[in-house]
């Protein structure tokens, strides 16, 4: 098997932008309906877990108690001490642990299960992040994600677009609004299972981040 790359304990540092997010992610809990779409990616996992981009932790109290463990990967030392504190409070094990999503620190095909929430927006390349998720799973190992992404409509693509190219990545600490999350998935050659495409939040004007999908994707 190959030998899990290595990389820096902080590979990533935007001090601002983590401290705004923890801010806004936790407001968006129950505002914006984010928490009852945690429970819902999380619902029915088991074994043992590596979540990528685990942020400040919310995700950690969503975790059924048929999960024996969650190895928590957070490259921003802000966040990431936000998430050891979270961490502390979950009613699973949760070890939450330094490294990027694309030179993920662990053994291949040690995990039964593997979460992206909010975060492919964010790494430096979406496809090594995937082909990294795709080498810890066993086979036959389910990717659970929760992702906003490439808008439906033309214009709100275009609008994306423009935004990525410009100010939004800058602004949102390596924030990319449009990419193709079900695109990259396939691509990386994970299968597609069962996902549906929501707006978050539900009512409000659209936002270039509104677009989001939450669905399964099995390891081939």
């Amino acid at each position: 098997m190959p030998s899990p790359p290595r990389a820096a304990n902080d590979a990533v540092h935007h001090p601002y932008f983590a401290r705004f997010y923890a801010r806004l992610s936790v407001a968006a809990e129950e505002r914006g309906g984010v928490g009852a779409l945690r429970t819902e990616l999380l619902a029915g996992l088991s074994g043992r877990v590596i979540e990528i981009g685990a942020g400040n932790g919310l995700n950690f109290a969503h975790y059924p108690a048929a999960v024996s463990e969650v190895v928590a990967i957070e490259p921003e030392r802000h966040l990431r001490q936000l998430g050891a504190a979270a961490a502390l409070r979950a009613d699973v094990p949760v070890d939450v642990v330094p490294g990027t999503a694309e030179a993920l620190p662990v053994k291949s095909e040690s995990f039964d299960a593997a979460v992206a929430s909010l975060v492919l927006c964010s790494v430096a390349d979406a496809r090594q992040a995937l082909d990294e998720l795709r080498r810890v799973l066993r086979p036959g190992g389910e990717l659970r994600f929760l992702e906003h992404g490439r808008a439906e409509s033309r214009l709100m693509r275009a609008l994306q677009r423009g935004a990525d190219r410009t100010v939004w990545p800058m602004l949102f600490g390596g924030c990319h609004s449009g990419r193709d999350v079900l695109g990259e998935l396939a691509a990386a050659g994970f299968t597609l299972g069962e996902h549906r495409r929501l707006r978050v939040p539900e009512k409000g004007p659209p936002t270039p981040t509104s677009y989001h999908v939450l669905g399964t994707a099995l390891r081939g």
